[in-house]
Order: C-alpha cells, then sequence, then structure tokens
C-alpha cells in the first residue's frame, strides 16, 4: 500500500487565490471603498491640517500669505482658505466632487509649482496632495458618496 501523504499534492484553491492575487481584474465594492478612504484620507488630512489652521489664523496671515498669482495676500489666502475647507469638506462628503477638485487642484499646484518651486524636498506635501486630489478628480467620487445617492 502507497501513503499518499508522503507525496506532494496541488492544493488547486491556493491556485486559485494566487490568480485572483495577481489578477488585474478587482470587484466595484473594492474600487468604491478605495475612493471613499482616498476622499476621507486626502480631503479630511487637507481640511484639519491646512485648512482650518489657515482660517483660525487668518487675522494674522492676511497681511504676510504669499501672493504667487498677484490678487493681494488676502484674497490669496481667502482663496486657499476656500479650496482648503470648504471643497476639501465637499470632497470628504462625496458632495459635488469633481467640481469641488478643480480649486484644490489649482490650489495645490499653485502651492507645489509656484511657492516650493517644484522642490520635492520643500514641497513633497504638496505634490502628495495634488496627486491623491488629481485621482478623485479622474476617478469620481464612487459609490459611497453623495453625489451617487443624488443620482449623478
Amino acid at each position: 500500500m502507497i501513503n499518499n501523504s508522503l507525496h506532494p499534492t496541488i492544493n488547486f484553491g491556493k491556485i486559485a487565490s494566487m490568480k485572483k492575487l495577481l489578477s488585474t481584474t478587482y470587484p466595484e465594492w473594492a474600487f468604491d471603498s478605495m475612493m471613499l478612504l482616498t476622499r476621507i484620507c486626502f480631503g479630511g488630512l487637507l481640511l484639519v491640517n491646512y485648512g482650518f489652521d489657515k482660517m483660525v489664523k487668518f487675522s494674522r496671515l492676511q497681511y504676510t500669505f504669499g501672493d504667487p498669482i498677484h490678487i493681494g495676500a488676502k484674497w490669496s489666502l481667502v482663496l486657499v482658505i476656500f479650496a482648503e475647507v470648504f471643497c476639501a469638506l465637499l470632497l470628504v462628503l462625496g458632495l459635488f466632487t469633481r467640481l469641488a477638485a478643480i480649486p484644490v487642484v489649482i490650489s495645490l499646484g499653485i502651492a507645489f509649482f509656484l511657492i516650493h518651486n517644484h522642490n520635492i524636498d520643500k514641497g513633497q506635501n504638496a505634490a502628495l496632495f495634488l496627486t491623491g486630489i488629481i485621482a478623485i478628480l479622474l476617478c469620481g467620487p464612487g459609490r459611497a458618496s453623495v453625489d451617487h445617492m443624488m443620482g449623478k
């Protein structure tokens, strides 16, 4: 009698799992979950770490804030606060997502390319946020959003 336990056997369940792991397709729930996570992370961090800080310090910053597009320091700060607070909140909610992403992309693009002179050492946060918000702009909010609930 031959003992089959000593011979290696192929476990087809493991091969199917490996094929699934190496597959380039993904289920819809995975895409929607990642878009929700991306919106919450990038929009939420932008709102909490940058937007609220500028809003709280508005009275101090309005005279010293950078003015790269020559509209005045106060108006530059107002536009950045609009992008980093109001638009970032809309991104987190998934409400008017692509429209809300445009001012944020413009603000972060100005921050990275003009303020930080596209120096990755100084502007790495702006570059990372810019990349994430562009992904949201291109991919949309996903199904876990107010936009989807409204039928847009």
